[in-house]
């Protein structure tokens, strides 16, 4: 198995989310960290044991990818990194309040209809994607 190389990837990637979202393409890329699915149930989904997030941006400039994702090359893989450098770009761009539902939703809601362009519209396939919307706790 041919291992692939992130910071490549995430360049490419990271174009691609720019060139479709209109945001600033930034100076530096975000870091990219593999995680055991453990981790997502305590972090993503506040220990929710049915939790099905297989990446997650933290808002600090790290993207985090279940350790199974690891070296498979897949378009949809690639759609769920372009999912979460869109929430990068928009935590550069501040345009959303962490701390407000509303907002909460709306980036999630653009972040998905990035991720679905990217696959119908550069990756060339259509595949259904259904919003899975994180935990919202106004602060």
């Amino acid at each position: 198995m041919e291992l692939i190389d992130y910071n490549q990837l995430v360049t490419v990637l990271l174009s691609w989310t720019v060139y479709l979202s209109g945001y600033p393409n930034p100076e530096n890329p975000p870091q990219i960290e593999f995680k055991p699915h453990e981790f997502f149930v305590v972090h993503a989904c506040l220990g929710n044991t049915n939790c099905r997030v297989a990446a997650w941006y933290d808002n600090h400039g790290i993207i985090y990818i279940d350790d199974i994702l690891k070296n498979k090359d897949d378009a949809v893989i690639d759609s769920l990194i372009v999912h979460e450098l869109v929430h990068y770009l928009q935590d550069l761009s501040k345009k959303f309040n962490h701390g407000n539902c509303q907002d909460h939703l709306d980036r999630e809601r653009e972040a998905y209809g990035i991720q679905r362009q990217y696959l119908n519209r550069i990756a060339g396939r259509f595949v259904a994607i259904y919003m899975n919307l994180p935990p919202c706790q106004e602060q």
